[in-house]
């Protein structure tokens, strides 16, 4: 009951109960289903109503006084002085360069780099430091998108100083059922929970798909600024936040802290979907958003109450292609993949860049990457029509160099600060679970060692990063009995 009073105040509004909660039974919403007065009492409950009214109220509380509430609400304090410290400045110049030695930014500052930290330092000590002119140029992936490009120096060192001391306050905010740019979880995470959620047939007959018109441009300075300030007592980091988000309209696609500041704008939402409205089965990836559910008449309920609640509390609004739709006579199209009750397949749009790329003989890697979809999902017929060849039917043994240092179980570097080289993932007659161990060559207390796992998780997580991010730092923590990088 904490956890839940807390994040009714997070949301910034006085919640009272609605017709969203799901804690009953699903043989209660079927029962709801039959009765002809279902739909006029959704409308005109005077609970909605009152939600409604305290929804246009804007920010408020009603948790003061509260002892439980006000220390799960206690906002971060004394963070500015961790980011601007020489050590932070370093680890994050190292961090910002990885894989990026041969840009011309990462080659000029490498020139003084020692002399270029302290001048950065001295420059956030003053708080004259100010965000550089931005680069700007144009994507298609596949739709066009304005991408903004900052100065690898002060920049990008500076961003990442940032996110070195504020990703755990960050994450801290998010619900499960958040899935971008967050270590960890990703694609493949949002793909295994929606898969997991199928498996509940009975109550994923319907799905509510929809997306955020022009979310990064349409975020809010004003009220990204408010909730920032929710969850961050410290001025001087809220003075630089703030320069950063005032140097260009919206968030611009393309910075480091663009990706944070969007989940972080959209999670106060998440939690009203979550703990007010009860929703089970809610995923959400950036922008995009499924809802899973027995009764289509309960999610166009929820649709209007989702616009009303982006329109007058986050100044956004759904895209109108958004859609209610029945689970067996359609796929979910969701983070690259197309769900089915009984099977997963790859997007349409994907599956052709595949065969594409096969046709035109493009370079090893970018097929690579597009088996690398392809072997997570059901699609051994479309591999079989498009010839493509399983590494392990060509008969090739990779060189890997051996790895240095005594063996040591993952349980004994949990919570600890470790960097890792590379990886290899070998059979295992020992593992239960997918009969593979993962060993990974680290470095802790510097000393090297052989790190080595059965975790899933693990395993999935460290076949996603690209091999020129390696090394990189991270510590491996345990969460619901799982293991996971941070």
């Amino acid at each position: 009951m904490r956890w839940r009073a807390a994040c009714v105040r997070w949301a910034g509004f006085r919640f009272n109960n609605s017709n969203y909660d799901n804690s009953n039974s699903n043989a209660n919403v079927s029962s709801h289903l039959c009765d002809k007065h279902y739909s006029a009492d959704l409308a005109s409950t005077a609970k909605d109503n009152a939600l409604k009214r305290q929804q246009q109220r804007g920010f408020g509380s009603d948790s003061e006084g509260d002892p439980e509430q006000a220390k799960a609400m206690k906002r971060a304090n004394n963070l500015y002085s961790k980011i601007i410290s020489i050590d932070n400045l370093r680890l994050a110049d190292k961090k910002a360069a990885k894989g990026k030695s041969g840009q011309s930014g990462v080659i000029m500052h490498r020139r003084s780099p020692d002399t270029n930290l302290l001048n950065l330092h001295h420059d956030l000590i003053n708080k004259s430091f100010t965000t550089s002119k931005y680069n700007v140029f144009k994507v298609r992936d596949p739709k066009e998108r304005d991408v903004y490009s900052l100065p690898y120096f002060p920049d990008r060192i500076v961003h990442h100083a940032v996110m070195n001391v504020m990703e755990p306050i960050f994450v801290s905010s998010f619900t499960a059922d958040t899935y971008s740019c967050i270590k960890g979880k990703g694609i493949m995470g949002a793909k295994v929970a929606v898969e997991k959620a199928l498996r509940d047939v009975d109550s994923t007959t319907y799905c509510l798909k929809l997306d955020i018109k022009k979310f990064y441009p349409n975020i809010d300075h004003n009220v990204l600024k408010t909730l920032l300030r929710r969850k961050i007592k410290d001025k001087d980091l809220l003075w630089l936040l703030d320069n950063i988000i005032d140097s260009a309209s919206g968030v611009p696609i393309g910075n480091y802290l663009s990706q944070y500041f969007a989940n972080f704008y959209l999670a106060y939402f998440d939690h009203w979907i979550k703990e007010h409205l009860r929703v089970k089965y809610y995923f959400r990836y950036a922008d995009d958003l499924v809802i899973l559910s027995p009764s289509k008449p309960y999610l166009h309920k929820l649709l209007a109450d989702i616009k009303d609640y982006l329109r007058s509390n986050l100044k956004l609004t759904v895209k109108e292609n958004y859609q209610v739709f029945p689970v067996a006579s359609r796929s979910i199209d969701f983070v690259g993949y197309r769900f089915y009750h009984t099977h997963t397949l790859m997007r349409k749009g994907i599956k052709k860049n595949l065969a594409r790329a096969i046709a035109k003989g493009n370079n090893p890697q970018s097929i690579a990457a597009y088996y690398g979809w392809a072997k997570h999902c059901d699609t051994i017929n479309l591999l079989k029509k498009l010839k493509m060849k399983n590494f392990k039917d060509l008969g090739v043994k990779p060189n890997l160099p051996a790895m240095q240092g005594d063996k040591i179980k993952v349980d004994r570097i949990l919570n600890r600060e470790i960097t890792v080289h590379s990886f290899q993932i070998k059979e295992s007659k020992f593992d239960r679970g997918n009969g593979k161990c993962l060993y990974m060559q680290i470095e802790v207390d510097q000393q090297k060692r052989v790190l080595f796992t059965g975790s899933g998780v693990l395993m999935d997580t460290i076949q996603q990063i690209p091999v020129d991010s390696f090394p990189f730092i991270t510590t491996i923590v345990k969460e619901n009995d799982r293991f996971q990088f941070t």
